[in-house]
């Protein structure tokens, strides 16, 4: 089958460490620190005190006055990826395409549910409560008058694609997946799928996540899942360090604009990178546990690199998912030794979640986005707060500061709850 090639030519962000592709790559490269006390509601008796949140985002001076009231009932999330989106837009140049076809145009994310109406919730529940249940004859009457209807229709995870699809027309397929941690990268993978076989020829892709609310972080909490270095916030998120205890929840949204080659080609398209391979598996496994032997995520990689046709010796770095809980470093380090053999102690692997936190089922694609920045910078953004060597965790993390470095093929990783393991490769655009 002749496959089309796909290039990447607009990419947004909106997350803990700027508003933008190039605030968020400067904090990245002068090792800017996220963590910090939670502001989005009370959470100073909980076992973590603490996440990397988006602050002081002006959601009308990212998307205009008129797209702001447009998409005003957009939960949290879905405005962080309205803004990510507006910029990708505008970066790609398909707003002065005037061959763009918009049914052939579609919407494809990894996005996670809305932000719940707590309070109101509450509320409603005490209120309705009698005699130790839910009084049936209360409850209908309080929900219907004092429900938000809109915050109730934002709870459906796809709803961020609607409200990209509204904005900008595009007529083409909608789609979202939610896979846990690894969700945006299997949507960006699929994307480049789509295209590559001709069912599309410009998909906007990417993820948006949003999960620090109480029931977050109760959740991840109970699974030991956070860090709880509630006396040194600023380094909490320790990927691949022997003192890690968890990482360190974030939130946020980015997206990129995928085209086929021809069809960039002929509008004239600035091309940022091209993707070139995408692999994907399952560990059968544990639902919150890793395959302990990393055979799923090492699955993922290599047919990843077989899809690509590239060999291990081609692969300049590896952007890894690196969360900085004691399982996942250690089994992530484990399956790059099995796919990459002696070669894994050459090549750089670093973990921005260092810096940002774990945007969830942003991170892929956000991580995506630092690939390309190395392509086009020639430089490696670091693993920060590496303080004690782990000995399970012995190969490079570009520790504590960027590093110059040639940069020709990327390899990124998400692997996610539930066993989800995604893999892309991409190179810089010809």
């Amino acid at each position: 089958m002749n496959h089309k090639r796909v290039v990447i030519t607009g990419m947004g962000t909106v997350n803990p460490l700027g508003h933008n592709v190039e605030e968020m790559w400067s904090g990245m490269l002068n090792s800017k620190l996220a963590p910090s006390p939670i502001e989005l509601f009370d959470a100073s008796t909980y076992p973590t005190t603490f996440a990397a949140q988006v602050k002081d985002f002006d959601f009308t001076a990212q998307v205009g006055a008129e797209s702001a009231e447009k998409h005003k009932h957009a939960g949290r999330h879905g405005r962080f990826a309205l803004g990510a989106a507006r910029q990708a837009w505008d970066q790609s140049g398909l707003e002065s395409c005037d061959t763009l076809d918009r049914s052939r145009m579609g919407v494809y994310l990894g996005s996670g549910e809305g932000n719940l109406d707590f309070g109101n919730f509450f509320a409603l529940l005490i209120d309705a409560w009698k005699d130790g249940k839910i009084d049936s004859n209360i409850w209908p009457k309080l929900a219907y008058d004092r429900m938000d209807l809109y915050l109730e229709v934002e709870q459906e995870s796809n709803m961020v694609v609607s409200h990209i699809a509204a904005e900008f027309d595009a007529c083409g397929p909608g789609y979202n997946v939610l896979t846990a941690c690894a969700a945006s990268t299997q949507a960006i993978g699929e994307a480049f799928m789509q295209i590559r076989h001709g069912d599309t020829d410009v998909l906007i892709t990417g993820g948006a996540h949003s999960m620090i609310h109480p029931l977050g972080i109760t959740g991840f909490n109970r699974l030991t899942a956070l860090s709880v270095r509630n006396d040194d916030i600023a380094t909490s998120s320790r990927p691949f360090d022997l003192t890690r205890d968890g990482f360190v929840i974030g939130e946020g949204a980015s997206i990129l604009i995928m085209e086929s080659y021809e069809h960039a080609k002929n509008r004239g398209a600035k091309m940022l990178a091209e993707i070139i391979g995408y692999g994907s598996s399952a560990d059968a496994y544990r639902i919150t546990d890793q395959d302990p032997e990393g055979d799923g995520a090492a699955s993922s990689m290599r047919a990843a690199l077989a899809d690509a046709g590239v060999k291990t010796e081609d692969i300049s770095y590896i952007s890894a998912h690196g969360t900085g809980t004691k399982q996942n470093d250690q089994v992530e380090t484990r399956a790059v030794k099995a796919v990459f053999g002696e070669r894994a102690y050459k090549v750089p692997m670093s973990s921005v979640k260092s810096m940002m936190g774990h945007l969830i089922a942003a991170a892929g694609a956000t991580e995506l986005i630092t690939c390309i920045l190395a392509l086009r910078d020639q430089v490696l953004p670091p693993t920060v707060n590496q303080i004690s060597a782990d000995p399970d965790c012995d190969i490079d993390y570009v520790p504590n500061v960027p590093r110059k470095s040639e940069v020709k093929v990327c390899l990124s990783n998400s692997f996610g709850f539930g066993g989800q393991n995604n893999s892309l490769i991409l190179k810089a655009a010809d």
